[in-house]
C-alpha cells in the first residue's frame, strides 16, 4: 500500500513539473495582439502627408490611415512621388500605413460623378502597392445615400465593375455612410462580392439613429472591415458613446484589425495632447501590440 501511495505521489510530481514547465514557456510564444491602433491623416491635420506619420509616431500610434486624394491633389497616390513618399515615411517612422481612405467622395460623390470610377480602381493599385488591405469610400456630403434608391442603384453598379479588381489584388472596398446595417447589407449582397464590407463608424451611426448594439450582431466580424473610433468634438471617454460597452459588443462578435481614431478633439484643444488621451483611454479598454 506505501509503495502504491508513493509511485501515486511520484506521479503526480511528475505531472506537475510538466504543467509547469508548459506554463513557463508560454513567455516564449509570440501572442498576437487583437488590435491595432491608428488615426486619419485629417483628423492629425495632415491629410496625404508624410508628417502624418511623424505625428503619429509622437503620439504612440501604430499606423495612419491614409487619404488617397485631396481636393487640392485630385490625382493622390496614383502618382508615383507621392505613393514613394508615404513609402518613405513609413519605412523612417515604423509607423504602418493601416489602410487608405477616399473622403473626397464627399465632395465628388461616386453615385454620380464618373471620374470617381477612375479614383476607386486606381486605390486599389495604391493599396496593393502600400501594403494595405482596406479602403475606406465614403458616402456623406453630396454623396450621401439615404432616400436615394437611384444613388444607391448607381453605386451598386459601379462596385460591381470594380470588384473583381480589388479582389483579384486582396483588397476590400468598405462603404461608410449613415445607412443601416441592414441597408449596408443590401449594397453588399446585390454586388455579390467579397471585396466590398462595411467600414463602421459607432458615431455616425449613433448619430444616423441606429441602435449599434443591434448592428454590430447583425453585421459580424465577416462584414465589418474597420471600424472608425470617434466623438465629435469631444475626446474619446467625455462623450455620449458607452466605449466600454462598444468593448464588449467587439469583444463578442469576435472584430479583430485595425481601429483608426478620428476627430475626438474638443475645438481649440491641442491636437496631439488630445490623441495621446485618446490613444491611453483606448489602451484601457482594448489590447494593443
Amino acid at each position: 500500500m506505501f509503495e502504491d501511495m508513493h509511485l501515486s505521489r511520484r506521479e503526480l510530481l511528475r505531472k506537475s513539473a510538466l504543467m509547469c514547465l508548459a506554463a513557463g514557456s508560454d513567455w516564449r510564444i509570440p501572442v498576437k495582439p487583437r488590435f491595432q491602433l491608428g488615426a486619419c491623416d485629417w483628423s492629425v491635420g495632415k491629410a496625404l502627408n508624410p508628417e502624418a506619420f511623424d505625428r503619429a509616431k509622437q503620439i504612440g500610434l501604430q499606423g495612419i490611415q491614409v487619404s488617397y486624394n485631396t481636393s487640392k491633389d485630385p490625382a493622390g497616390l496614383s502618382v508615383p512621388a507621392t505613393l514613394q513618399s508615404i513609402q518613405e515615411a513609413s519605412r523612417r517612422t515604423g509607423i504602418k500605413a493601416s489602410s487608405l481612405a477616399i473622403g473626397e467622395l464627399n465632395r465628388v460623390p461616386y453615385k454620380s460623378e464618373p471620374r470617381t470610377e477612375e479614383w476607386v480602381w486606381n486605390s486599389v493599385d495604391a493599396a496593393k502597392k502600400l501594403n494595405v488591405k482596406v479602403i475606406l469610400l465614403a458616402f456623406f456630403s453630396e454623396g450621401d445615400l439615404r432616400n436615394d434608391e437611384k444613388g444607391k442603384k448607381a453605386v451598386i453598379e459601379r462596385l460591381k465593375k470594380v470588384a473583381p479588381h480589388a479582389e483579384k489584388q486582396g483588397i476590400v472596398l468598405g462603404i461608410e455612410s449613415y445607412l443601416s446595417a441592414q441597408e449596408h447589407l443590401d449594397i453588399i449582397n446585390a454586388v455579390g462580392s467579397p471585396a466590398v464590407k462595411v467600414y463602421y463608424d459607432f458615431r455616425n451611426a449613433v448619430d444616423a439613429g441606429h441602435d449599434i448594439f443591434k448592428e454590430m450582431p447583425m453585421l459580424g466580424k465577416e462584414m465589418i472591415c474597420e471600424i472608425h473610433m470617434k466623438e465629435n468634438g469631444q475626446r474619446l471617454g467625455e462623450g455620449p458613446l458607452d466605449w466600454a460597452k462598444i468593448a464588449a459588443a467587439l469583444n463578442k462578435i469576435g472584430y479583430t484589425g485595425w481601429m483608426q481614431i478620428e476627430g475626438a478633439t474638443p475645438p481649440g484643444a491641442d491636437l496631439i495632447t488630445c490623441y495621446e488621451h485618446n490613444r491611453k483611454y483606448l489602451e484601457s479598454l482594448f489590447s494593443f501590440k
